[in-house]
C-alpha cells in the first residue's frame, strides 16, 4: 500500500513540475557566410540540397526522402522516413528577398509541428548573415519535461547545420 502511494505521489510531482515548465521553445543561431544572399537562399530554399547540410538528415543517410514542388518556391516540400530520424515533412510556406519560412511537421516518433524561419542579410563585402530560427509548442507533460534537453540538442544541431551550409556555399 505504501508503494502505491509513493508511486502516486511521484506521478503527481512529475505532473506539477511539467506544468511549471515552458509550454514552447525557441532556438536561434546565426553565421556569416562569404557568399551573396541569393546564392545562400538557393541552398536553403532548394530542398534538393537539404540532406547535404542538415545534420538531422545526415544522422541517417539511408532514410527515404521525397522532394516535390518547384525549388525555392512556396509548396516545395521535403518528406522523410527513417528508423532513427522518424518521419515528417518540411514545407516551404513563404519566401521574399530576405526570408524563407517553412512549416515543419513531425509524424513519428511523436506528432508535433514547428515553424522553421530563415533571415538573410547582406554582410560586409558580398557576404550574408544567416539567422536560423525554430519555434514550436511543447505538449504537456512529456515534451515539456524534455524541453531543456531539446533546446540544447537543437542549438548544437543548428550550429552544425549552419557550419555545413557555410562550407557548401563557400565551396569548402
Amino acid at each position: 500500500m505504501i508503494l502505491f502511494y509513493a508511486v502516486g505521489a511521484l506521478i503527481v510531482i512529475v505532473l506539477i513540475v511539467a506544468a511549471m515548465l515552458p509550454s514552447s521553445y525557441h532556438v536561434q543561431q546565426s553565421i556569416i557566410i562569404k557568399a551573396p544572399v541569393p546564392d545562400v537562399m538557393e541552398r536553403v530554399g532548394n530542398l534538393n540540397f537539404y540532406k547535404q547540410w542538415n545534420p538531422w538528415q545526415q544522422m541517417e543517410p539511408e532514410a527515404q526522402a521525397e522532394i516535390v514542388g518547384e525549388p525555392v518556391a512556396p509548396g516545395h516540400k521535403y518528406t522523410w522516413q527513417g528508423r532513427r530520424i522518424g518521419s515528417g515533412s518540411l514545407l516551404l510556406k513563404q519566401i521574399d528577398k530576405k526570408h524563407i519560412h517553412f512549416d515543419l511537421q513531425f509524424l513519428r516518433p511523436w506528432k508535433s509541428s514547428a515553424s522553421d524561419n530563415w533571415l538573410f542579410e547582406e554582410w560586409g563585402d558580398g557576404g550574408t548573415k544567416v539567422t536560423w530560427q525554430n519555434f514550436g509548442n511543447l505538449s504537456y507533460p512529456m515534451a515539456r519535461l524534455f524541453g531543456p534537453t531539446l533546446n540544447k540538442q537543437l542549438n548544437q544541431q543548428f550550429i552544425t547545420g549552419l557550419e555545413n551550409l557555410k562550407k557548401m556555399c563557400e565551396g569548402g
